[in-house]
Order: C-alpha cells, then structure tokens, then sequence
C-alpha cells in the first residue's frame, strides 16, 4: 500500500507540474500581451529619456537620486528571498521547504536581473558604465556594489540551475517526444544526461550542498554593499552605523512577502493545492512576523537616537518625515508595512492564506514606500543654507518603473511555461519519507472520503 500510495503521488505531482507546460489558455496570452505592452512604454519611456537627458526626469543637482534607486534597493531586497527560503531552510534540513524553493530561487534571479538594470538608467546613457569599470576607483561602494551584485546574480543562477537538472531530464523523457525539435534539444542539452544514477545523485547534493552555503555570505554582503552606498555618505539620515543589518533585515522582510504572493498567485491559477498548503503559508508567517519584529526595533532604534540628538539637519529630516511633504509617505510605510501586517499575523481570524497574503502585499507596497522615504527625504534636506530640495517623478519614471515591475511578472510567466514551478524531485523525495501520511490520503481518497487535513 505504501509503495502504491507514493507511486499515485508521484503521478499526480509529475501530471499538476507538468500541466502549465502542455496547455497554455487564451487568458494566459492576453496578460503576456497586457505585460509586453507595458514593458514596451517603459521601453518607450527609456529612449525618450535618452533622447533629452535625464532632464525628463524630476531628478536635479539637490535631489540627485529618484524612482531608479528607490526600484534599485526594493528589488535587490526582494531578491533575498531565495536566500532565506531555499539556501538556509535546505542547509537546516527542514522537509517542508520542498515545494517553494524553486519559486525562492527565480525571484532570486529576476529581482536581482531588473534590479541591476536601474542604476544603468540612472546613469543616464548606458556607455557610461563602461567608465566605471575602466576608470572606477575600487576604495567607492559603488565599485562594491558591482562586484557584488555580478557574483551574486552568477551565484544565484548557478543556485537555481542545479536543482533543475533531474527535472529537466524528467521533461526529457516524459515531454521529449510530443514536444517540438527546439525544446527537445533544449531538454537534452542543459540535463546534461542525466540518468538518475547513485553517483550523479551523489554529485548533485553535493554540489547544491556547496552553493547552498556559499551563496549566504554573498546574499548578506550584496544588501549590506548596497546600504555602504548610503551610509557612507555625509547625507542625514544616511551616516548611520547599523544601516547594513538595517537594509539586511528589511531584505529579508520583503523577500519572504514577495515569496508569499508568488505562491498564492502560481497556487490558485496552476491547481498547485496539495503541495503549497495552509502549512506552508502560515510557516512563511511566521518568519515575517519575525522579521517584522526586528525591523520594527530597528526603526524605532534609528529614529529615536537622531530624534534624541537632534542636529540641525536631523531634526530638518525628521520634520520632512513626520510633519512636513513626506509625512503621508512615512506614516503610510508604518500602517501599511508595521501595523496592519502585524495584526493580520497575529490576531488568527478568518482563513491563513488570503490573511498571510493581504499582509504580504502590504508588507510590499510599505517597503517600497520605505525605499523612497530612505532615498529622497535625506537629499532634500539642505547642507548649504539653501532652500529644501524638490522632487517630483515625472511620466518617463513611473513609466520606466511600471516596466520593471512588468518585465519582472514577465519573466516568471514565461518560466512557468519552460521549466516546472515546482522541484518535483525533491517534493518526490520528501514524500518518501513521510509515506504513512501519503498512504494515509491515498486510501481516504480512494474510498471517497474527505481528505486528511494537510500537515
């Protein structure tokens, strides 16, 4: 009963994962459509802007940085997510991460594949990044930020292929032959035959082993690389000393919400229920609960020292945040980010998921807008007894963020019809070793009883 319990299981896995594969719908081309349009006017937006300077943009010699930094740290936050979920739960051994690691390991990718393009349309014309590697100084953190954005990104896209392999040769051999000549030859190629052996299975472990712990220390860097460019400059609210676990943690934060929505959407629209349960949700819950608690001390840690020294350009700062032109922005990020989350967590009323997953989105929209109460409140505020800086983003840089945002959802629709969402070997493998529970509701569902609740 065991054996034929697992082997059911596995079938079932293999036919739900490989279905997005072999029928795509005509929603599923409508919003590609809806997507490549709107990464398209981003595009627009881009030559436009390289056309007449990044005097289309509200960007000016006080407020220097604008959208494209604020999109800058948001998706180099996100990014984490792969780290947290996939390197540290496989290093820790926790079974349940099986079904959401791969989707960890593409935000991964993604976030860190359109979040490096933004300092790039920052700069203004893309030749110019040529001069900073050939005539950039490595003592600047934005050398650093390069270096470790760069082995990141390798990093990270070696991290998300090696689990892949044995599923990519599953699709060789199940998809292989009903599939067209172009994927065939794809199959083939990056499974690098594959044939389930002891010793390739030996190979694999260890080699996801090593790039496991490996990427963690890369991960922390890149976030800690990337606040060195703030708080290493003289500006208030920059020249802080705890910016590096601040950004960290704030990464972190994000990332396990962005992980959350993913999960539900691929969860709802690919029938992926049996193998992202209420369990899977309400553990990612309480991750963020967790983090929402450190960055919570962090905030109040960071404001009430400057609030308590209250230099002249901290105490401007602080008045821009709390009372003045920015104080919608920075209370929105507190009940949006903070409060509401927190209570959604918390107070266990109504289903898990949708909960977890209202929290999630608020969680996002809050970070973002702590992004930009980061980057734009401390350029306004005057060094030189000046009037305060002013920034408006104009139509080319919504334009160009909401084509970020599109070309990261792009990307994931795309993936979901090449490569599996979920690592079926690996939810394969787990379900062997917890047989009982398998066999369990595989005898309830054959006499048509209601399934067990999911563990």
């Amino acid at each position: 009963m065991k054996a034929r319990a697992v082997e059911g299981f596995n079938q079932r896995l293999e036919r739900t994962v490989f279905s997005p594969l072999t029928h795509t719908t005509k929603g599923y081309y409508a919003f590609v459509l809806l997507l490549m349009a709107i990464v398209a006017w981003g595009l627009y937006a881009y030559v436009t802007q390289l056309r007449y300077g990044l005097s289309m943009t509200g960007m000016r010699n006080v407020v220097m940085w604008g959208l494209y930094l604020v999109n800058f740290v948001f998706f180099i936050g996100i990014s984490h997510a792969g780290t947290l979920i996939s390197a540290i739960l496989r290093v820790t051994h926790a079974g349940w991460r099986t079904p959401v690691t791969r989707m960890a390991e593409l935000i991964t990718v993604v976030a860190l594949m359109v979040g490096a393009l933004m300092p790039l349309i920052d700069l203004g014309h893309p030749e110019r990044v040529w001069y900073l590697i050939a005539y950039g100084r490595f003592q600047s953190p934005l050398m650093w930020d390069i270096v470790s954005i760069t082995s990141y990104l390798t990093g990270s896209l070696i991290y998300l292929y090696l689990p892949l392999i044995p599923d990519i040769a599953l699709m060789r051999d199940r998809l292989g032959r009903t599939s067209s000549a172009i994927k065939r030859k794809l199959y083939t190629f990056l499974a690098l035959g594959w044939r389930n052996t002891p010793e390739q299975r030996h190979r694999l472990e260890k080699a996801i082993g090593i790039m496991a712990l490996t990427i963690i220390p890369i991960a922390i860097s890149v976030h800690t690389v990337v606040s060195f460019v703030f708080s290493m400059t003289l500006r208030p609210g920059w020249d802080s000393t705890v910016f590096g676990i601040y950004f960290v943690i704030g990464a972190i934060f994000s990332g396990i919400a962005s992980i959350l929505i993913v999960m539900a959407i691929f969860r709802k629209f690919y029938h992926l229920e049996e193998y992202l349960t209420e369990k899977h949700f309400r553990y990612l819950g309480y991750l963020m609960l967790t983090t929402l608690l450190i960055y919570l001390y962090l905030t109040f840690g960071e404001y009430l020292t400057v609030g308590y020294k209250l230099e002249v350009e901290e105490k401007h700062l602080l008045e821009l945040l709390m009372l003045g032109g920015n104080a919608a922005w920075f209370w929105l990020f507190v009940v949006t980010s903070l409060i509401i989350p927190f209570l959604l967590i918390v107070i266990r009323r109504g289903p898990t998921i949708p909960r977890m997953v209202t929290a999630a989105v608020l969680i996002n929209v809050g970070m973002w807008i702590k992004r930009f109460v980061i980057v734009i409140p401390s350029l306004q505020v005057p060094l030189m007894p000046f009037d305060f800086g002013a920034y408006t983003p104009t139509w080319v840089e919504w334009s160009i963020t909401a084509g970020a945002f599109a070309a990261f959802i792009l990307i994931f629709a795309l993936f979901a019809k090449l490569m599996p969402l979920i690592s079926i070997w690996e939810v394969a493998e787990e379900a062997e070793k917890r047989a009982p529970s398998v066999a369990e509701v595989a005898e309830r569902t054959e006499v048509g009883l209601p399934l067990i609740k999911r563990r």
